[in-house]
């Protein structure tokens, strides 16, 4: 071989070896494989030569790890991945060209193969066998399973013939028939013997004893080639066809309790291995790995005949079997080796089935048993569940929507360790995306409501849930097709959907536009409607080019022309007066329907166009404020959050439009003004210079109804931020005062005594102390407000944390100074709140009066 390497290297083709099943090598040789390989290495590197091996992926898992580092090739792209094994390169179906020149080179013309079997190599060629010996008007469309029987039937007609030619007489019609019948009954029980012991072949005396040569028979078995010499014996010629007849005579129930359940019964998982028995007893010795095409072919052939209900059964017994096997290096090698039979068996049963839609149960079991595991140790505690790889459930017959949902349930696996460049269930999802993204998309939108959290990667510092995993994935890979993920957002009422739509209007794309002018104009269905107007102004704050202009445009114009949408008209007119092209034509309608109180036209549209037109903006502003009821409310909380110098001078006048316009019934107008001082207090220097002159007319000059006041001196009381806290006080100041000066309104008073206690823990306690103090002072003018005070204080007292012993220290430090203030229903309250060791002095001229008898000094 040294010298035919060198003259092939040397007319520049490179000698190639090719060794095709390795696996049917005899038990003898195998076990000294691992020297083999070393030395076969070492010969081909040393002589220029490169070798193909052609074998079974369950011979390659062991042998292909032999190899030293190096040796093997990479493909650099793999249609699929093959799970666990070393480099290989995975021969699968033919691609669907490869198909149609291979079914031409047979004269098997399109649509003769069911789907599904159409582009199976062996297939291909056996039915092109049977289609010659037809006539051509056959019909039937068959799958692999009736090709190969076809091509049996066949093959052992014609052995028959052959016989049939050799006799004396010459046999001839029916006698040739039942000849081929005997025939086939003799390839049968072929089958049967090669389920013994060994590679699955038979040996000489067994093959002569089967197809005796004297006779004619092995001769004619041999030239129609349906078995074939190998070895010292033979096999079937056609390996998967081999399988497939074998699998039909297994005993499936005695061949999974030989090699997967007697390994785990009745605890024998826990316990040593039995000692190797006699070799002669049948399943003393382990049965090779790379046999598990007949045990395959009979799980299959279980389901054909005894329906899907059973091969699930099976099924769930392995996976029953992988929970309870040891599969770690340090396990017995027979346990180990019955967690292989396990999880190969299913993971390859599964991928096998033409319609995995009833093995969905299954599915969803192994799903949270891989979850399970990889969530408790990592890819460590996977065992034999690491067989079913994200590449396993890309590859299952299944239709998008249940492959989807089984994956969202494995996502949460995604966070065991993984081998470098080892793929994620993520990834997974995103290949099927990127495959079929009009699908997908639609699918992933039904992931938003599973908030399942999802580990926490290194250096991510948020934890995702599944439902966020796909919101990303879906923005990540928007340009698949965004048109047809705007209709999946659109369908889909969730917060996230909307979230994304927004999203997609920042970025500026014109997909949103586009989707806008199709939603607008949808008669059928109101829905999308109402998502272009809603839509429709979020893209055009962000929207520049006039193409995607022209769409909002149009869309807006749609619906404004709609009587029927009445409801939408406030979100076309915005669009329509922020548009350049299309003036401000539109701006009157606007501001009519605004100030009919209208809550879907924005206030900030018309601080936008208040430098233009601010006549009717400030008209507009005011007979929105006039409305009774609630057509007012948050138009002043926007008017605060907004900074727009030239309205912000006559908001103030606006603001004192409002109170005026409530009267004296102003627990409306209360929150909607005191939440617009409260914003504009932190806004800036000017706002606040602004909100002097206001709150002291509303405080002092012409005083707003005492809710309204009373809204505000909560306000006031509060703590804020140190820019806005003088302010704060030189206004609370002139509260106090005015209260002070009338005393008639105790339901003021007694606001600013809860904001007080509210903010103790936030205020200097000195600061605290004396506003409670105050407020105690001008309460107790009345029998009424003391009375008011007292209970309130009391109250405050078990409400508020804290606040009870600010109140039992001040008391105990200056009992006079509090006596003319506090009653003996709050000193009763503090002494229950604080027990007896308060100590809380009752002064003399307090003793024994009632809260109507106090008076202030």
């Amino acid at each position: 071989p040294e010298r035919v390497a060198r003259l092939a290297a040397a007319s520049g083709n490179p000698l190639l070896v090719v060794v095709d099943g390795p696996e049917e090598m005899p038990p003898v040789l195998a076990h000294r494989l691992a020297g083999w390989t070393v030395a076969t290495a070492e010969w081909l590197l040393a002589h220029e030569v490169r070798m193909v091996v052609a074998c079974r992926p369950e011979h390659w898992e062991t042998a292909g790890a032999l190899y030293p580092p190096g040796a093997l090739h990479r493909p650099e792209r793999a249609e699929e991945p093959v799970g666990g094994l070393p480099p290989a390169v995975r021969l699968g179906d033919l691609t669907a060209e490869q198909a149609e020149r291979a079914g031409e080179r047979y004269g098997i013309p399109p649509g003769s193969i069911a789907q599904g079997h159409d582009r199976h190599p062996l297939t291909l060629r056996l039915l092109g066998e049977v289609r010659a010996a037809l006539p051509p008007d056959v019909p039937g469309v068959p799958g692999t399973e009736e090709v190969f029987a076809a091509y049996l039937d066949l093959a052992c007609v014609r052995v028959a013939v052959r016989i049939g030619a050799r006799a004396e007489p010459r046999l001839r019609g029916a006698a040739v028939r039942r000849l081929a019948a005997k025939v086939a009954g003799q390839v049968h029980e072929a089958a049967r013997r090669c389920l013994g012991p060994g590679q699955g072949e038979l040996d000489r005396e067994t093959f002569e004893e089967i197809f005796p040569w004297r006779t004619g028979w092995a001769p004619a078995v041999l030239t129609e080639g349906l078995l074939v010499p190998a070895g010292a014996g033979y096999r079937f010629a056609h390996e998967e066809l081999g399988d497939w007849v074998q699998g039909a005579h297994l005993d499936l129930d005695a061949a999974l309790h030989s090699l997967v359940h007697r390994w785990h019964a009745d605890g024998a998982a826990a316990a040593p291995a039995p000692a190797p028995q006699d070799p002669a007893e049948p399943g003393s010795l382990p049965v090779p790995r790379h046999r598990i095409g007949p045990v395959l072919q009979a799980m299959l052939l279980l389901e054909r005949r005894q329906g899907h209900a059973a091969l699930a059964h099976r099924m769930a017994d392995l996976i029953e079997a992988m929970d309870r096997l040891p599969s770690a290096p340090g396990a017995h090698e027979r346990l180990t080796d019955a967690a292989w039979w396990a999880a190969r068996l299913l993971r390859e049963s599964l991928l096998r089935v033409p319609d995995a839609r009833p093995c969905l149960g299954v599915l969803r079991v192994l799903a949270g048993r891989i979850t399970r595991r990889s969530l408790s140790g990592g890819q460590a505690a996977l065992g034999p569940y690491a067989e079913f790889g994200p590449w396993f459930w890309r590859r299952i017959r299944l239709p998008e929507d249940d492959r989807i949902d089984l994956l969202r349930r494995l996502l949460p696996a995604d966070g065991a360790p993984r081998t470098e460049g080892g793929e994620r269930y993520l990834d997974a999802v995103s290949r099927r995306l990127a495959a079929r993204p009009r699908t997908v998309q639609a699918l992933l939108c039904r992931w938003f409501t599973d908030e399942t959290p999802l580990p926490a990667e290194e250096g991510v510092p948020m934890r995702l849930t599944v439902a966020a995993a796909a919101q990303a994935l879906l923005y990540a890979r928007r340009d698949l097709a965004v048109d047809d993920l705007t209709e999946a957002l659109v369908d889909t009422a969730h917060p996230r959907a909307a979230e994304l739509l927004a999203a997609l209007a920042e970025d500026g794309t014109g997909a949103l536009c586009r989707a806008v002018d199709r939603w607008a104009r949808d008669e059928e269905r109101p829905a999308r409607r109402a998502a272009a107007a809603l839509h429709a102004t979020l893209a055009a704050v962000r929207t520049h080019s006039e193409s995607d202009r022209a769409l909002l445009r149009g869309a807006a114009l749609t619906l404004l022309a709609r009587p029927d949408d009445t409801a939408l008209h406030a979100q076309a007119l915005t669009v329509l007066v922020r548009d350049p092209g299309a003036g401000r034509r539109y701006l009157p309608q606007a501001l009519r329907i605004f100030a009919a109180g209208d809550p879907r036209l924005p206030v900030a549209l018309l601080t936008e166009v208040f430098p233009e037109h601010p006549e009717p903006v400030l008209a507009a502003l005011r007979a929105r404020l006039s409305l009774p009821g609630n057509g007012a409310d948050g138009v002043l909380r926007e008017l605060a959050s907004l900074d727009t110098p030239a309205l912000a001078l006559h908001a103030p006048g606006l603001v004192r439009h409002y109170v005026e316009s409530r009267g004296r019934a102003g627990q409306d107008a209360a929150a909607e003004t005191a939440a617009y001082v409260g914003l504009r207090l932190e806004h800036s220097p000017a706002a606040r210079a602004l909100l002097l002159p206001l709150l002291t007319g509303l405080l002092r000059d012409r005083p707003a109804p005492p809710p309204v006041r009373a809204a505000l001196a909560r306000v006031l009381a509060d703590t804020g931020s140190a820019a806005s806290r003088p302010l704060r006080a030189e206004l609370l100041e002139v509260l106090l005062e005015f209260e002070q000066d009338t005393g008639r309104d105790p339901e003021v008073l007694d606001a600013l005594l809860r904001a007080a206690a509210a903010g103790s823990g936030r205020r200097p306690e000195a600061r605290t102390r004396a506003l409670v103090h105050r407020t105690g002072m001008l309460l107790a003018r009345t029998p009424e407000g003391a009375a008011r005070f007292d209970h309130g204080l009391a109250e405050l007292a078990r409400d508020v944390p804290g606040f009870a012993a600010l109140v039992t220290r001040w008391l105990a430090d200056a009992p006079d100074e509090w006596a003319v203030v506090v009653g003996p229903g709050a000193r009763r309250t503090m002494e229950e709140l604080d027990g007896p060791r308060s100590g809380i002095p009752v002064p003399m001229q307090a003793a024994g009066r009632e809260h109507g008898s106090l008076r202030p000094a």
